[in-house]
């Protein structure tokens, strides 16, 4: 890394974190996780089950963190690449905040199939089971998993697929890190969001809009006497909101172009972005 990241990088401008993606695997299902701001070298850990593999390596994580009094933070990667994780593993951890809803590789199923669920159901499930549990939200990323840098299509794992786009006052892990521990960013396979706020309980989202681009808001959440997330309000235009009521889990913003995305995967061919979850607050 300390050969390529002063060709690089800008102070304020361009930032290279240091990071691992820990490749373990149980029962040869492949479970990937990576660890951002990582100082040292974590093998996989291993386990006995899907769900121990997965808490193992996010413990080792956690623990460098501790031990070095640096922030780092561990997200699960793909979750239905080889269909290896059940929505179940899913909700069986503690300590993990992060785990990507979309993924660019062409080989991780972000839509599932006619008998497992979307990474995006997947999101839902999760976080109606962690918010009636008492634990934190888990927040979506998007990530391009680029492999491929010379050659693109439908087939190859290519760069700038996805990404996310953080609310930091400073270019460094430390205060990106924190940004992101409060869920304050949004993840993005095009769409550039202008704004997000949530202020007296209400969700605003407002996009950088492009020439003859339409877009459409979906608010998706969940009351707390349910065990299923309802879509709960479809808006079209530049900018809409949505009011979070004291019965409800959370509320999220999916934003929708009209726009084909130029190198699309699956049949995730319009560019979008996802807000995070929100909580009512008292």
């Amino acid at each position: 890394m300390e050969q390529y990241r002063g060709r690089f990088e800008e102070e304020e401008r361009f930032l290279i974190i240091q990071s691992e993606e820990i490749s373990d695997q149980y029962d040869n299902k492949p479970i990937h996780m990576n660890a951002t701001n990582i100082q040292e070298k974590i093998d996989p850990q291993g386990g006995n089950s899907v769900a121990e593999v997965i808490q193992n390596n996010i413990d080792a994580v956690l623990h460098q963190r501790e031990k070095m009094n640096i922030p780092m933070i561990p997200h699960v990667n793909h979750p239905n690449f080889g269909y290896a994780l059940e929505v179940q593993d899913m909700i069986a951890l503690e300590g993990e905040q992060f785990f990507e809803v979309y993924n660019g590789h062409p080989m991780v199923h972000n839509m599932g199939d006619s008998t497992r669920i979307s990474t995006e159901e997947m999101w839902d499930i999760i976080n109606i089971a962690y918010l009636s549990a008492g634990k934190p939200i888990m927040y979506g990323l998007a990530t391009d998993d680029a492999h491929h840098y010379h050659i693109q299509g439908k087939t190859w794992s290519n760069a700038g697929r996805g990404w996310i786009q953080v609310r930091s006052d400073s270019l460094n892990p430390a205060s990106i890190i924190a940004a992101m521990e409060h869920g304050d960013f949004y993840s993005s396979t095009g769409v550039q969001l202008k704004d997000i706020s949530f202020i007296n309980n209400i969700l605003k989202v407002s996009v950088a809009a492009e020439k003859d681009v339409k877009y459409t808001f979906q608010f998706i959440g969940t009351f707390k006497d349910k065990t299923s997330p309802q879509h709960l309000s479809t808006i079209q235009g530049d900018h809409a909101s949505f009011e979070v009521s004291e019965e409800m889990f959370f509320v999220r913003c999916k934003i929708i172009s009209n726009k084909m995305h130029q190198n699309p995967i699956e049949d995730l061919i319009y560019e979008t972005a996802w807000t995070q979850p929100v909580q009512y607050k008292n």
